[in-house]
């Protein structure tokens, strides 16, 4: 026995040596990953390629084919509380964004980025990560270029920032443009000057130009960028080139496209036979006279996309030129489902006059112009094919159920039309599955979580001074091996718009005076047959699980309107 010791000691002696001996040679383990996460605005489930839809997304497919696709990821309904959702792994109420960013008066209603909450960014930073951020911030009041800055990217953690402030505007001239700190038109950047300028482009392009400039400048550490593109929320603007690829594309109508979408959604194995949500209008019941608008509409919407897929591909080119690819992990998603609102689409009132050019230096100051930078008035309404700089129409609330199919509701409502969003996951070094599906429940709070357990981040009680609240997420890492059913409760509330989701049931209501409705997801994630009659036992304790974590998570109290300034 003795004898088998001391061979046993001498043998991992000698192991302990010759591992030591290999260390300096060794690649058995990974370095840090580079961490991509990617943000589309006001796009529905079945939008892209890889999702069931028909716009044309190959670089966003040729991720998913070499990666994983998750089934039931969600999202808060609406631009600025998931983007605060998303930053700081929490609750948006918790991160102090829980409706807009005006204030309401209340801790989760401040419109203002917490300072109780780390950004990814500030949570990444002392890991060694460099952080970039290129596109749509919206987690802030602050807009003036003048005024206060504290709650801007740059004072957010990240090192290097291109994009807008605000959450919408002319993808032509956006508003609150913005590189680092100082407001810049796109006739004035001296670091980005194209022959035609596009917003989309300019998100892409900027975040091409970070990845090469972390090589260009020789740094060996691993950099976390944040991606947030405003394709294809309104105004429907796009370039020429890529409406043209999508003139006839949509003629059939509403209900064929979406019929073609809800079958190659099934074919996938992303829905499981659940039926089609009623449809809001038939297409025959459109105005003839109207037809060729109402087609125009979605086209200039799939040019979009298409068109932050082209860019998408630039990024994914950029680091395979830097040998960034392999270890890069690469997150994209969505920050709600399709948009019903019916911006621009009724004439402009009163259309500004005569052909007045901006200035080069001249501030782009309303979300809606009155002119387009050339000096064209601005105008809305049937009359106006959407597309170009000099119109600012929405797609409407029939094209967003096609976007949001097979589910029911939209932008705003916490239905699965509201939340549901696609997750692709690549990482060539750290995801092994090619092409599979993953359909454990999850949320952008995960995001966090996941960055912080592959950066080796350690997460901060206290930041600046203040105390952090802890993570609320669950690390997607695990599931990058194999499909997990983690036992989790999910939380959402938005202008008394509600839901929860534990395992396959989910409860849900329409607003503060709307009756809770109770469906199971696993049988009907359309949401058509309301248990909450047959089962009212189930909904009562579910209503009493949503109450307790509404008073933790900051939904109560209430808002109660603008806080005055002292």
């Amino acid at each position: 026995m003795k004898t088998q010791l001391l061979r046993s000691g001498v043998n991992c002696a000698l192991s302990y040596f010759a591992l030591c001996l290999m260390a300096p040679f060794s690649h058995a383990q990974p370095t840090k990953p580079n961490i991509i996460v990617i943000m589309s605005d006001d796009m529905g489930y079945s939008d892209i390629g890889c999702y069931g839809g028909e716009v044309s997304t190959p670089n966003l497919d040729r991720l998913a084919s070499s990666g994983l696709r998750y089934t039931q990821f969600y999202n808060t309904g609406r631009c600025c509380p998931t983007r605060a959702s998303l930053l700081t792994g929490l609750y948006a109420h918790q991160a102090g964004v829980g409706q807009m960013t005006s204030d309401g008066g209340q801790p989760g209603y401040r419109g203002d980025l917490s300072r109780n909450a780390v950004t990814m960014a500030e949570a990444l930073k002392p890991a060694g990560y460099s952080t970039y951020m290129s596109g749509k911030w919206h987690v802030t009041k602050q807009l003036k270029p003048d005024g206060d800055k504290s709650n801007w990217p740059r004072q957010r953690g990240f090192d290097k920032f291109y994009g807008t402030i605000i959450g919408a505007g002319s993808l032509f001239d956006p508003w609150t443009l913005t590189r680092g700190n100082k407001a810049i038109t796109p006739d004035n950047d001296k670091e980005y000057q194209p022959k035609q300028y596009y917003y989309t482009d300019a998100i892409s392009d900027n975040a091409v130009k970070f990845i090469n400039e972390h090589k260009t400048y020789g740094k060996k550490n691993p950099f976390f960028m944040y991606v947030a593109y405003t394709a294809a929320h309104w105004p429907m603007h796009a370039l020429k080139k890529d409406i043209a690829k999508y003139k006839g594309k949509y003629d059939a109508g509403y209900e064929v496209i979406r019929e073609a979408r809800y079958e190659k959604m099934k074919k996938l194995g992303l829905i499981k036979g659940w039926k089609l949500s009623p449809a809001p209008q038939l297409w025959k019941d459109f105005p003839d006279d109207q037809k060729a608008w109402e087609l125009r509409c979605m086209e200039v919407y799939a040019a979009m996309i298409d068109n932050m897929d082209q860019g998408i591909g630039r990024i994914v080119q950029s680091l395979k030129d830097n040998g960034q690819f392999d270890n890069t992990l690469l997150l994209f998603f969505q920050d709600n489902g399709g948009c019903s609102e019916s911006r621009g689409r009724q004439p402009t009132k009163n259309p500004a006059k005569g052909v007045v050019p901006m200035g080069k230096d001249e501030l782009q100051t309303e979300m809606v112009p009155k002119r387009s930078r050339a000096g064209h008035p601005v105008l809305t309404g049937n009359k106006v094919m959407p597309g170009p700089s000099e119109t600012y129409i929405a797609y409407g609330k029939n094209w967003a159920n096609v976007s949001n199919t097979p589910f029911r509701e939209y932008k705003s409502r916490n239905h699965e039309g509201g939340i549901s969003t696609p997750l692709i996951a690549h990482w060539p070094k750290g995801i092994a599955a090619k092409n599979e599906l993953r359909h454990r429940s999850g949320h952008l709070i995960d995001i966090m979580a996941t960055c912080v357990e592959l950066s080796g981040a350690t997460y901060p009680e206290k930041y600046n001074g203040h105390n952090i609240q802890p993570m609320e997420g669950q690390s997607l890492a695990a599931s990058f091996d194999k499909d997990e059913d983690p036992d989790r409760m999910l939380l959402f509330e938005h202008y008394g718009k509600a839901a929860i989701r534990q395992g396959k049931w989910k409860l849900v209501r329409l607003g503060y005076k709307k009756p809770w409705e109770l469906y199971d997801l696993e049988k009907d994630r359309s949401e058509l047959n309301n248990l909450a009659k047959s089962q009212p036992e189930k909904a009562k304790a579910l209503e009493a699980i949503w109450e307790k974590n509404a008073h933790r998570t900051m939904i109560y109290p209430k808002p109660t309107g603008r806080k005055k300034k002292k």
